[in-house]
């Protein structure tokens, strides 16, 4: 985008609103239209196969790409520090449109032990269907990674921090020990976001992100997104989008997203300052056996996260000391909050893993991935702080009778 009145980089938010669009070509229109097309005229053959061909810019068809989405593209590079991004339909259309674009029967791939239920899935029962082996092991020890590593080893994929437990992994080393093995590193980021850590910039090569959550912040639409370097996501466009997955996003869903991503850096300093307070007063409460967030001291990796991340998020994981009834107890006695799956909206979510986005582990691979039957999460939201933590605290009274 162009420079600011400073001639310096423009910054976070600055670039949130402005990347990647200039209102003067397109009427004056202030925001970015919505194309609501499904295909693209050509001023002549010459020029249809030119753009077929990839040798000239341009669109040909709404599956691999669309004015709207463009301008989406461009923000979330931006905001990522990446060459380029792929918006898709959802946050597994991103994991699964980046692997099928590069994976081949008997490669293999590596993956913290813990990750989101469909994550796991995807990763621990379907890509075993077509020959690919998929490694568990616990990132937050980065020497484990060596014993695991072979020449099939084509990818180590990971969170951090991890849904929904809180770990983190440190991008730094994970990304050296596994391009000395030339493996390349996939991160999600979606509990973190561009504006709190940036993997690209740390060494990773493709970050993922669930756009349904922080990036969108409404709750209104669900979406996923893909940065890497440019030559990367024209293969992911191509084969991983347009032939293997077609997880193809709308336009009115991209505009949502450049709508919601204007205010991310707003957004975020409110989740992850009530996040803390909330924390910071429930760590010792009656029934609470840990508060698992970035930003306690108490938590096992502060020092990591001080270093990786500007703030700790909006995510706080709470082991309740009387396990799954006590998990039940304090979910259904919540009144301001909503007990509801997916996280980074404006209103406070709670859920309980064990039996809703996890419950698609065996009992054996919760407790193997660290998933216990009291473990709670609470999405922080946007409201004021004393009401949201006036609620937690009298459903964590009762969860404790």
């Amino acid at each position: 985008m162009k420079k600011n009145g400073l001639n310096r980089p423009a910054g976070f938010s600055t670039r949130a609103i402005h990347e990647g669009y200039d209102p003067a070509s397109h009427h004056g229109s202030l925001n970015p239209p919505v194309y609501l097309n499904a295909t693209y005229s050509f001023e002549s053959i010459a020029q249809g196969q030119q753009r077929f061909a990839g040798e000239v810019p341009g669109y040909v068809y709404a599956r691999v790409g669309n004015p709207t989405q463009s301008v989406l593209e461009s923000r979330l590079a931006s905001l990522e520090g990446g060459e380029a991004a792929v918006a898709v339909a959802s946050g597994i259309g991103a994991i699964t449109a980046l692997l099928w674009s590069f994976l081949e029967s008997g490669d293999e791939i590596i993956a913290d032990k813990t990750l989101y239920g469909c994550t796991f899935a995807f990763m621990g029962h379907g890509l075993s269907r077509f020959g690919v082996k998929v490694h568990f092991i616990d990132l937050t020890q980065p020497d484990t990674l060596e014993a695991v590593m072979t020449p099939a080893t084509r990818f180590v994929f990971f969170e951090t921090p991890t849904n929904p437990n809180m770990r983190l992994i440190d991008i730094d080393q994970i990304c050296r020990l596994a391009h000395a093995h030339n493996a390349r590193v996939i991160v999600d980021n979606t509990y973190g976001t561009p504006y709190l850590q940036r993997p690209l910039e740390r060494g990773a090569d493709f970050v993922v992100h669930s756009m349904t959550k922080y990036l969108s912040g409404h709750g209104d639409l669900i979406a996923g997104a893909i940065i890497g370097s440019a030559d990367d996501m024209l293969n992911v466009r191509t084969v991983g989008l347009k032939d293997m997955t077609g997880a193809v996003l709308s336009a009115f869903d991209s505009f949502l997203l450049l709508r919601g991503i204007k205010t991310l850096e707003l957004r975020m300093t409110r989740h992850c300052e009530s996040a803390l307070a909330l924390a910071r007063q429930i760590e010792s409460y009656p029934g609470v056996e840990s508060v698992l967030y970035p930003g306690l001291a108490s938590h096992p990796q502060y020092a990591l996260a001080c270093e990786q991340m500007s703030a700790f998020g909006g995510m706080i994981a709470l082991e309740l000391s009387g396990g799954y009834e006590a998990g039940v107890r304090f979910m259904d006695a919540v009144q301001l909050a909503q007990r509801a799956v997916s996280l980074g909206d404006a209103e406070t979510l709670v859920q309980h893993p064990a039996s809703m986005t996890h419950n698609n582990y065996t009992d054996e691979e919760r407790e193997a991935h660290g998933i216990s039957l009291g473990l709670a999460r609470i999405s922080v939201g946007l409201e004021n702080i004393e009401d949201l933590s006036a609620d937690i605290l009298q459903a964590l009274d009762q969860a404790s009778q």
